[in-house]
């Protein structure tokens, strides 16, 4: 590991402040379950860490619209029982549940969720050729061992593949991410939040440079909806996903008015299924219309060499998925 200087924050403000004042690059500090990992393995090596562990953003607040605000050091643990949320928002419960063991969800937070990296082999393998790691040096996932690459929004630089599942489920439930830095306050759509690959694919996010995530608001609209998060994998526990799907459905009086949809495993970032919800909403919720939704919404899915599986797989999970929540078999 890199030598590197090291500050601990005790509030936002100053927290920006030490990280624009280091030299570059420099990295905030949460939960740590990513970013130690990477500078272990030298993929990551920073001249400045910034300890953010000490900042007041634990809360889990109401919002006057009926919604919650997630602040950013929020453990996974504990964002997954609290009460509201499983209440309100159930789906982002059974995300994070799914996601890594028990031991990572005590130490990971809200906001590095959002910030964790690709669990690409070729990017953490400092022997291969990788655009995200190293730019310009090409891509030895696109023609190697390629099962658990991107299906959707790729490019000839990138298939690597987004591994939160919080994320996917935010994705479906319409999140923003509040974010401050040196030159003020925003506010992104998580939609918006990450990046597709394009001809920069070592750009993960569209934070700008010093910002920091504060909170995650989920709002009164997305609030118990019947929704249901389903994960396939290769093994049962601490696997990342081959396919998955957040999903939520309304249905009055025979009709579909309410949908949302992201998948999670088929893309650079989580994959809100805007083309399948066009074709479902105010239609009847029915085995035929929610086969036409997945088939529209995979019809422009590139495979590789040994990740085709995966379109075949996305199209039945959406499928079952949705046929379970329009029975009735919501949590």
């Amino acid at each position: 590991m890199n030598p590197f200087h090291y500050v601990r924050a005790s509030d936002t403000p100053s927290a920006i402040r030490a990280l624009t004042e280091q030299a570059a690059p420099a990295r905030f500090l949460a939960g740590g379950t990513n970013l130690i990992d990477l500078m272990r393995e030298g993929i990551d090596r920073p001249r400045a860490i910034v300890d953010i562990t000490r900042l007041p953003l634990v809360g889990i607040d109401e919002l006057p619209d009926g919604g919650v605000r997630i602040g950013a050091m929020v453990r996974n643990s504990h964002l997954a029982a609290d009460r509201t949320i499983r209440e309100r928002y159930p789906l982002l419960s059974q995300a994070i549940l799914n996601g890594a063991s028990a031991q990572l969800r005590n130490m990971a937070t809200t906001g590095g969720n959002l910030m964790q990296r690709t669990r690409c082999y070729y990017f953490h393998d400092s022997a291969a050729r990788c655009n995200k790691r190293e730019p310009g040096s090409g891509c030895d996932a696109m023609d190697g061992f390629n099962r658990i690459h991107a299906i959707l929004g790729a490019s000839s630089h990138c298939i690597a593949t987004h591994p939160s599942d919080m994320c996917v489920a935010l994705a479906a439930l319409d999140a923003t991410v509040n974010v401050a830095g040196p030159s003020g306050t925003r506010t992104l759509a998580l939609r918006d939040f990450h990046r597709l690959p394009g001809d920069t694919p070592e750009v993960d996010t569209n934070l700008q440079a010093g910002e920091l995530i504060t909170s995650v608001d989920l709002p009164g609209s997305s609030a118990r909806l019947p929704s249901m998060y389903r994960k396939v994998r290769d093994r049962a526990s601490y696997a990342f996903a081959l396919v998955s799907v957040a999903a939520a459905l309304r249905v009055e009086n025979g009709v579909v008015r309410d949908v949302r949809l992201a998948l999670g495993g088929v893309a650079h970032k989580p994959w809100r299924a805007t083309t399948a919800e066009a074709v479902l909403l105010d239609h009847a919720p029915t085995p035929d219309a929610f086969v036409r939704a997945a088939e529209e919404e995979l019809a422009a899915a590139v495979p590789r060499a040994r990740n085709g599986f995966k379109i075949a797989l996305a199209k039945r999970v959406i499928v079952a998925t949705l046929s379970e929540l329009a029975a009735g078999g919501a949590l």
